[in-house]
């Protein structure tokens, strides 16, 4: 990175990932890069970060103004509009990091544009382990991939599919799967709890068939994530038990995490892992 100028950073949604994004930019990697811009289709959201990061003049009105002021975006939406927002940014030709990794299962064309347009696109490992372990196992071929991921049953309560299918949420007394079946199919049920089972699938190259397990029980206290994978290489297994992000209980700490340690690798060029 050129080191006459830093690297001007935008932020889009700014509620418990954004935020904690934007102050670790503004606290902790002030000497890489600056934060120029926020921007949430809910005004209140970044005119309250920007109160508490004291700069006002970071609140952007539009996606357009903000990358008029940015080389780099960070992407935590979690919208139906996701999608087009990071199409958006790309044809800008604005590197960006992406938070909602499920909505590039549905447009992979996403990746020949940022490529087109010479883009880094950064996708964090999220709440899960063992990633680049699964990156070096492709190549000699992965024969069988699964993810089980066990939540609360608060954290299923607003999903139609789960009241399809007549379950009872408040009624369970024992661990029940509520799906079995493709990452696609998944993402379709289920599209607020498919992050990690995208990013599994975008590291394995597995989107077809990765089979994903998503299971609840009353006494179940954290969000859990297992990962099995066979192939000529071996076996891999691995498991994160999450602890709730402090700034929001539906999401993952480890997530966040993730997120700021990428940004870290990104600005000062390093790279660990494959």
């Amino acid at each position: 990175m050129p080191s006459h100028r830093k690297k001007r950073m935008g932020i889009i949604g700014c509620g418990a990932i954004g935020s904690r994004i934007a102050k670790t930019i503004s606290q902790d990697l002030a000497k890489d890069c600056s934060l120029t811009a926020l921007y949430d289709i809910d005004l209140a959201k970044s005119r309250a970060l920007a109160k508490h990061l004291r700069n006002l003049d970071l609140v952007k009105s539009s996606l357009k103004e903000l990358l008029c002021v940015a080389d780099f975006v960070v992407e935590a939406v979690a919208s139906k509009e996701t999608a087009a927002i990071i199409r958006t940014v790309l044809e800008a030709k604005k590197d960006i990091l992406i938070m909602s990794v499920g909505q590039l299962l549905l447009a992979e064309d996403l990746f020949q544009l940022a490529d087109q347009n010479k883009c880094s696109v950064l996708i964090p490992s999220g709440a899960i382990a063992g990633l680049d372990a699964i990156k070096a196992a492709v190549c000699a071929g992965i024969e069988k991939i699964t993810l089980t991921t066990r939540k609360p049953p608060s954290g299923f309560s607003d999903n139609p599919y789960v009241k399809n299918q007549g379950i009872n949420l408040d009624d369970l007394h024992e661990e029940t799967t509520l799906f079995e079946g493709t990452v696609k199919q998944a993402l379709h049920h289920f599209p607020k709890n498919i992050n990690v089972a995208a990013t599994l699938a975008l590291a394995g190259d597995c989107s077809d068939s990765l089979q994903v397990r998503i299971i609840t029980s009353p006494h179940v206290r954290t969000n859990s994530h297992e990962i099995e994978a066979i192939g000529e290489f071996g076996r891999i297994s691995t498991k994160t038990d999450n602890a709730v992000c402090p700034d929001n209980p539906k999401t993952s700490y480890l997530a966040v995490l993730s997120a700021i340690v990428t940004l870290k690798e990104y600005l000062r060029g390093v790279k660990i892992g494959t």
